[in-house]
């Protein structure tokens, strides 16, 4: 697992050594960031579920000005540490070994863009998107990474589906506040 592009381009990423953490592959990282290239430049990033780190890490090295990393498995924030330490987004990282919804019951400030990959089958994704409007900018996008045969609905709050992507068994679903032009 590597960073794909920018200021960290080809950095190699360490993953936990466990089946509770699937990475996102290269392709599926590659295709999401494709997507939201544009917004992620300055943006306040969440990554819940965060895992590695990669995603956030991912964002920060396109020039992301800040990423808060949230996983509840503390073997998983260890390795997120390492993973910043090693690519030097220390000051530009805040990473919280705590339950998600947890999290987003105390969280303060708003994200441009929130990056949800929970594991799968459990519901956590239908829970966890009700739950992030008041901690939203008014320009926020939210990437779900799901299986494929989840549907998810269309409107949590202010936020409205925007594009679903099917890669083998997973898929993508990208939610975004919607501007006054859309």
């Amino acid at each position: 697992m590597r960073v794909i592009t920018g200021s960290r381009r080809g950095k190699k990423l360490k993953t936990l050594d466990t089946l509770d953490t699937r990475p996102t592959t290269d392709m599926v990282k590659e295709a999401v960031f494709s997507a939201i290239q544009f917004d992620v430049p300055g943006s306040q990033v969440l990554d819940l579920f965060a895992g590695s780190g990669q995603m956030g890490i991912e964002a920060l090295s396109r020039d992301a000005s800040h990423c808060v990393f949230v996983d509840s498995n503390p073997a998983a924030v260890a390795v997120i540490k390492e993973n910043i330490t090693d690519c030097k987004f220390n000051k530009e990282s805040r990473v919280l070994n705590m339950d998600s919804l947890e999290y987003l019951k105390v969280a303060k400030g708003q994200f441009d863009i929130v990056i949800l990959d929970p594991p799968y089958g459990f519901g956590t994704i239908e829970k966890v998107l009700p739950e992030l409007d008041k901690h939203l900018s008014d320009r926020a996008i939210v990437i779900c990474e799901h299986e494929k045969g989840l549907e998810l609905g269309d409107e949590f709050g202010r936020l409205k589906k925007h594009k679903r992507y099917k890669y083998g068994k997973i898929a993508v679903t990208i939610f975004k506040i919607p501007t006054e032009e859309e």
